[in-house]
């Protein structure tokens, strides 16, 4: 592990010397890479989706773990995104002249040797390595075994593009030790490694938390909210709590509490069990909306539960006061959103939830650094320092100060 890790740290120095022409010239080259050999990288998937079905993998994470041409090709523009993103590196943030006549700037530069572990998602890879590459950093990255063979593939693919340009491999490269040992091995491994970013399951989070000896910036749960509000335009409400829910139940952004306003409840949820009963979703209440509804019994543990599939609990709140107590003790920090026609209450909900993003009349669904602009993330933060929310390229930066002076000494 730490011979691995010392050609990663080598690696970073090289990477801190390629101009930004030429790592945009080399992500394009690798996103043709990865068309290139789309059909061989569904292959190498299909023996995961056999692991898959041999071990009763939920059909979430099936979902999250299938490529075919179409997830190839997406991946690929994700990485042609990246390239055509403004240099994140290098940047001056800042810049001012003190009182001794030295000029000093504050300037972006790479973090350096980043783990990732993550789960499932094989694209994750390729949007991880790109967007790592792109902010001139190195990434050592730890996909589950579910998604082995689709990892090995997609990293071998993008390594044998550094090698055709006269790069070390180990800018992008897989932990060699994926076992449980080689985890707590790497999140220790503070010579070498400069920060750790977990993205899974609420066991893996809080053992990589827990145990790490380097930095992290959690990519934890998703425990995300859609508050229906007394002044809310009913067809919008509805269009966007099914969206929350539906367009993809497995994923980290998807709503999985519904609260709605006690004024509007007689008259909206008939309304959003006639919508919801169109895909199928289990509903769980509390008893005031089992009240108005024939639906299962919601618990204390479903409000508390990250569902990942098509499963939503409804609650009854009184009014966005209601809402705001809720949310403040069921979420997580990820996502959440107010529907309403009021400005007033709009602002108030986006004041008072602490959380990575919130919404006015959206769908939580838009928790993405696509769509944010960012070409892809290479996790949600869900963290409040260093960075919170999808990280992008200019989060996997840091700073340092450049002091420019002319003979200056200090008294």
């Amino acid at each position: 592990m730490e011979a691995f890790l010392q050609k990663a740290k080598e690696a970073a120095a090289v990477m801190s010397g390629l101009g930004a022409g030429d790592k945009n010239r080399i992500l394009r080259e690798m996103a043709d890479a990865l068309e290139r050999h789309s059909v061989r990288i569904v292959e190498e998937n299909q023996h995961d989706l056999t692991y898959a079905k041999e071990n009763n993998l939920s059909s979430a994470m099936v979902d999250r773990l299938v490529l075919d041409a179409g997830r190839v090709s997406a991946m690929a523009n994700s990485i042609r995104e990246i390239a055509a993103l403004k240099e994140p590196v290098g940047r001056v943030l800042e810049g001012w002249q003190v009182e001794s006549g030295l000029n000093i700037q504050k300037v972006s530069i790479p973090i350096g040797v980043i783990g990732i572990i993550y789960e499932s998602r094989p694209n994750v890879t390729s949007d991880t390595a790109a967007l790592c590459f792109k902010s001139s950093n190195v990434c050592v990255l730890k996909g589950g075994k579910e998604a082995q063979h689709s990892n090995q593939i997609i990293a071998e693919v993008l390594q044998s593009v550094l090698v055709a340009n006269d790069l070390p491999k180990e800018i992008i490269s897989l932990l060699p030790d994926a076992s449980r040992e080689g985890v707590a091995k790497l999140i220790k491994m503070d010579k070498y490694v400069d920060l750790i970013i977990p993205r899974g399951g609420e066991g893996l989070i809080r053992y990589v938390s827990e145990n790490a000896t380097v930095p992290v910036v959690k990519h934890d749960k998703g425990l995300c909210h859609v508050y229906i509000d007394e002044d809310a335009d009913f067809a919008k409400a509805l269009k966007i709590v099914v969206n929350a829910k539906c367009r993809r139940t497995g994923i980290c952004n998807a709503m999985e509490t519904l609260l709605v306003d006690i004024s509007i409840a007689p008259l909206i949820l008939p309304e959003i069990q006639k919508a919801y009963a169109e895909y199928g979703t289990e509903l769980r209440g509390c008893a005031r909306t089992r009240d108005y509804i024939e639906i299962g019994e919601a618990t204390e543990e479903d409000f508390d539960t990250e569902y990942l599939d098509n499963i939503l609990s409804i609650k009854v709140v009184d009014g966005v006061e209601g809402a705001i107590a809720h949310i403040t003790r069921y979420g997580s920090g990820h996502s959440e959103s107010i529907v309403t026609e009021n400005y007033t209450t709009g602002e108030k909900f986006m004041n008072a939830i602490d959380a990575a993003c919130v919404y006015i009349n959206a769908s939580t669904q838009f928790t993405d650094g696509g769509e944010f602009g960012f070409g892809a993330e290479v996790g949600i933060s869900t963290n409040k320092l260093h960075a919170r929310g999808p990280m992008g390229i200019n989060d996997l930066t840091t700073y340092k100060y450049k002091i420019y002076g002319n003979g200056q000494t200090r008294a």
